[in-house]
């Protein structure tokens, strides 16, 4: 039955369900095929305030460019990318949203629109494993936000945002440093690459609350790779191993991986030199 239905006429059919509390699905039809862009538009901006989005977007859509130029079409244009946010559509919000800050950089909407924008990449942000160039475009974004309006009300809105983002960030780090761990000598010394990836990490995102973890990491990658090291080279090894463990229990006294750490330490002052 649905492939018989065309995309257009299954569209305003979903649509007009959706919009109960405005004047019912015969005077949406009827707007929608107007040649008025004023009628569109006010009834668009109803069509929001009812919860309406994809309605609004939909009329919006239609109208913002005849539009242009006008003080109703620097609305238009926001209210089009509002509509996408609220309706959770965040790319396609972001890239109204872009349009109008380009277009209006001193406009009446650009702080709102500037910080959906961030907002909006930060809501659609995947999870940790998969690829992150949507949570690196929102802090850019959100920065940008902050560098434009320091004394904004949202600023702790979206400093929150971006250390969320960055721990997400880091915690696919910590994936990759762990996944190089369990790799252990397969093909290479994939210890030593576990090292270098969770230090970059806490260089790259110091105040991260996978820190710890990244640094555990680290004190364990060091100890396989001594333990695993020839005779001549394992006593040097230790004593890194050692000087690892004073580091990491000096920031985390109190770490739920103190006893691990203890155990490691005491392996290792068997094999490192006393000379």
């Amino acid at each position: 039955m649905l492939n018989r239905i065309g995309l257009n006429a299954l569209k305003i059919l979903l649509l007009c369900l959706t919009l109960p509390a405005l004047s019912g699905c015969g005077e949406y039809q009827r707007v929608l095929k107007s040649k008025d862009p004023d009628e569109k538009f006010e009834f668009a901006k109803r069509a929001f305030e009812a919860g309406s989005y994809s309605q609004a977007y939909t009329l919006l859509g239609d109208v913002v460019t005849m539009l242009k130029g006008s003080e109703k079409g620097e609305e238009a244009l926001y209210l089009l990318g509002l509509s996408y946010y609220e309706n959770k559509e965040y790319i396609d919000a972001a890239s109204y949203f872009q349009t109008y800050y380009a277009r209006f950089p001193k406009g009446k909407y650009t702080e709102l629109a500037r910080f959906y924008t961030g907002y909006g990449y930060f809501l659609d942000s995947p999870e940790a494993q998969l690829d992150q160039s949507g949570t690196i475009k929102a802090i850019e974004e959100l920065q940008a936000f902050l560098d434009y309006y320091p004394r904004s009300d949202k600023v702790t809105i979206a400093q929150n945002a971006i250390f969320e983002l960055q721990d997400k960030l880091t915690l696919k780090e910590l994936q990759n440093a762990q996944l190089y761990y369990n790799m252990g000598i397969y093909r290479g010394n994939n210890y030593e690459s576990a090292i270098i990836v969770a230090q970059n990490a806490i260089k790259e995102y110091p105040y991260s609350k996978y820190k710890e973890e990244l640094e555990m990491l680290i004190l364990k990658a060091r100890y396989q790779e001594a333990s695993m090291s020839v005779d001549e080279r394992k006593s040097d090894r230790f004593r890194d191993v050692i000087d690892e463990y004073y580091s990491f229990i000096n920031n985390y006294p109190e770490s739920q991986f103190r006893e691990e750490a203890d155990n490691i330490y005491k392996i290792a002052s068997r094999y490192a030199s006393t000379d």
